[in-house]
């Protein structure tokens, strides 16, 4: 539907010139890698749209590919501040995965949240609980290819172009627009959606509950990264970003990052699941 709104023309303007940009960095790879192989090249599918919406209600974004810089050199374990390539586009969820979806999937009787609310993320779930939840969504739909996004492709999707502290840029003070974090939850989950998303569309990047992501925990390396890290081969830990509604404005900023063991569950802890183009 066309709008008047000048500044929603603008976004999705923006939003096109994007996934224009996604579809031929997408179609160059396969071109690259089909060339080398001595195959034809396929055109790219018709899977690599803007958006897509799954059996269950998630909508899902196209994120483009691209490169950025990962870390923050103000932060011991943000740092050093390391380029990161994205090498192919990928789709993220719209918003973090909601209690309502949580149960399509698994059952009311398995709700685990503290904050009951269909529209509320699903929380007080842990790494080990997700990847259930993946299993048992990809039999209900027949299809393989859910994920959690790696720690490099969540925190490039929630800088969506910017190298500030947060997606809307290095003042605080705006946050309240954008997340729900101690100062304005109330101390509890609200609504997904409810605050302004970042330049990419996606909602609940900053706040609301800390977002689980694939990668085991480790130090950043020194110098180079291989394209699409997905972080150290072991370790105890999994890592959570975004922050939630329990902790102060600078826990949110899009390079802050911690982690706990896979097992471990808590009223803060949320996600938002991944997908490739073709899957």
């Amino acid at each position: 539907m066309l709008t008047s709104d000048p500044r929603r023309l603008e976004e999705r303007l923006e939003q096109a010139r994007r996934v224009w940009q996604a579809a031929v960095a997408y179609y160059g790879a396969e071109a690259g890698r089909a060339k080398a192989a001595g195959s034809p090249v396929a055109a790219p599918a018709a899977s690599a749209s803007e958006t897509f919406t799954n059996s269950i209600g998630m909508e899902f974004i196209l994120i483009p590919a691209g490169t950025f810089m990962m870390g923050d050199a103000s932060y011991g374990n943000e740092s050093p501040v390391h380029r990161v390539e994205i090498s192919r586009p990928f789709y993220l969820g719209k918003y973090p995965v909601t209690q309502a979806q949580w149960v399509a999937v698994m059952g009311k009787e398995k709700n685990p949240s503290h904050f009951e609310g269909e529209r509320n993320p699903v929380e007080n779930v842990s790494w080990k609980d997700v990847q259930a939840f993946i299993q048992s969504l990809e039999a209900k739909e027949g299809r393989d290819g859910y994920r959690l996004p790696t720690e490099a492709e969540w925190e490039y999707a929630a800088r969506a172009g910017t190298t500030s502290d947060y997606s809307f840029g290095n003042n605080h003070s705006e946050l309240r627009r954008y997340a729900w974090f101690d100062d304005n939850s109330e101390g509890k989950t609200h609504p997904v959606g409810e605050k302004r998303p970042n330049p990419w569309g996606l909602y609940d990047m900053h706040g609301n509950v800390w977002e689980w992501v694939y990668d085991l925990y480790g130090a950043y390396p020194e110098g180079a990264v291989d394209p699409d890290p997905c972080g150290p081969s072991g370790g105890q830990y999994r890592v959570l970003r975004g922050g939630s509604w329990h902790i102060p404005a600078s826990f949110l900023r899009s390079a802050y990052r911690i982690y706990f063991p896979p097992d471990f569950g808590f009223d803060r802890y949320g996600f938002r699941l991944a997908c490739s183009p073709g899957q």
